[in-house]
């Protein structure tokens, strides 16, 4: 038996994100040559890889962890993302329907604890990631959207757990100069870092504590065994346990492929225009989501630009995620048009880059953690579902107990396993249903933002989306 992996299509020059241009680049490691061996070989340099061999070292640091990765550390979802830091606490409702409640309540607090964790590196100076706490808002701006999140608040409540402020529309405005939303949530313990910054602090952990890291080195190939081998355009690394951290291209596995669909989203960054923001009242680091079904996501970065992104983006078929899911040929013209909305003072203002990234999403909107069938040592996290800077360092606890056999709260998670989970359509129905809802929430998300009445039939087709 043998798992073929497809490449993943490297972003070049001005496809890469501005995070990775903003962060520049580090020295590239040198990429796998010859035949290696390892205790604990990690497929992946993102957030989940690094994570997962931080926390492995931390239990046992005398393993031999080798980590490879097909571009640089971070060049992935973990440098492209919208940089939104918040925990789990406003999709309490949508863990507890996977895991119960008792333990979602357990998850969720572990990814607040998680933030706790990277403002203490910051604060130590091990990691310079531009994090600013200033708050998650989870906003209204239209009729359909209001109490989006009721279900999470309700239950976060009932438990006495102070996690979220009422916001009403002076309170939205005063803190993100936009008059678009007027009612909503925030997280306190939340806010923005700067991803790409993020992922490269991690990648100097993990090697001052001697974790190999090869980048430009792209799995082609693992042949299952008690020891595994994993093959490499120049070598071949052969490991007793083996971590899968490769998020969307891990489509390449049919197995998962059942599990995850792979979508699209896109970002832009608009030109530095501090004065303006400021004028807007627009001053601090606060994180925005509002709470249509093509969810937007915004912030103001440190040095006055605004990085505005949208969940709106095509479907990959299968495993097929080409070149336009590094950048999208409209070069975020329906990103531009919600920013005029949300930001009518910034419509001058200019788009200086724009980028996209494959998100792996599952359809209960949560990860699944586990081992390949019939394949106990060969583990994997995929479906972050374009959530992951407080979630990824759970996950490397639940993986890092996994590769270890360890039998504890984080091995016995109601996430790890693939059987509870809800499998997907085969292609090509996935794929054209897929087309079809889509389309469907954006005409649906078009008639809501204006507060007109949605075509039922365009409602019926839109509310057959996964999860919520």
């Amino acid at each position: 038996m043998r798992y073929t992996l497809r490449p993943p299509v490297l972003a070049r020059g001005p496809d890469r994100s501005f995070w990775l241009q903003d962060a520049g680049a580090a020295p590239v490691t040198t990429s796998l040559a010859g035949d290696q061996a390892a205790d604990v070989a990690i497929v992946g340099g993102g957030y989940t890889g690094l994570w997962t061999a931080l926390r492995l070292k931390e239990q046992d640091p005398g393993l031999k962890i080798v980590l490879l990765e097909a571009d640089c550390c971070g060049a992935g979802a973990s440098g492209r993302n919208g940089g939104q830091v918040h925990s789990w606490f406003a999709e309490i409702d949508l863990v507890a329907a996977v895991v119960g409640e008792t333990e979602a309540f357990s998850l969720c607090r572990a990814t607040a604890d998680a933030i706790e964790e990277l403002e203490a590196l910051q604060a130590s100076g091990a990691i310079d990631m531009n994090l600013r706490l200033d708050g998650w808002l989870w906003t209204a701006s239209a009729r359909a959207q209001e109490g989006a999140w009721r279900k999470a608040l309700e239950m976060v409540e009932a438990k006495g757990e102070a996690r979220f402020s009422r916001l009403d529309a002076g309170e939205i405005a005063r803190r993100t100069g936009s008059r678009a939303s007027y009612m909503g949530i925030a997280e306190m313990r939340a806010g923005t870092v700067q991803p790409a910054k993020l992922a490269a602090g991690l990648r100097r952990l993990a090697l001052a504590r001697h974790v190999i890291i090869h980048e430009k080195t792209p799995v082609t190939a693992i042949e299952p065994g008690a020891v595994a081998t994993l093959h490499t355009p120049q070598g071949r690394l052969r490991a007793g346990r083996v971590v899968l951290a490769a998020n969307a291209w891990l489509a390449s596995i049919p197995e998962l492929l059942r599990y995850i669909y792979v979508v699209e989203s896109q970002i832009v960054a608009t030109q530095p225009v501090p004065d303006l923001l400021q004028r807007l009242g627009w001053t601090g680091g606060e994180s925005i989501c509002d709470a249509q079904a093509h969810v937007l996501y915004y912030q103001r970065t440190p040095e006055g630009r605004v990085i505005f992104g949208r969940g709106s983006g095509k479907i990959a078929y299968g495993d097929r995620i080409g070149p336009s899911f590094n950048r999208g040929r409209e070069k975020g013209a329906d990103n531009r048009r919600e920013l005029d909305r949300v930001y009518p003072e910034l419509r001058t203002v200019k788009i200086e880059h724009d980028w996209s990234g494959p998100i792996d999403c599952t359809a209960d909107h949560l990860p699944i953690f586990g081992h390949l069938t019939g394949q106990p040592n060969i583990f994997f996290g995929i479906g972050f579902n374009g959530t992951g800077i407080a979630q990824t360092p759970v996950a490397g606890r639940i993986l890092a107990s996994l590769v270890l056999g360890r039998d504890d709260q984080w091995s016995r998670s109601g996430l790890v396993g693939l059987e509870k989970r809800k499998t997907l359509p085969p292609e090509p129905i996935r794929y054209l249903g897929a087309r079809l809802v889509r389309k469907a929430i954006r005409l649906r998300n078009d008639a809501e933002i204006e507060n007109r009445q949605v075509n039922p039939i365009v409602r019926y087709i839109s509310e057959l989306k996964p999860g919520r």
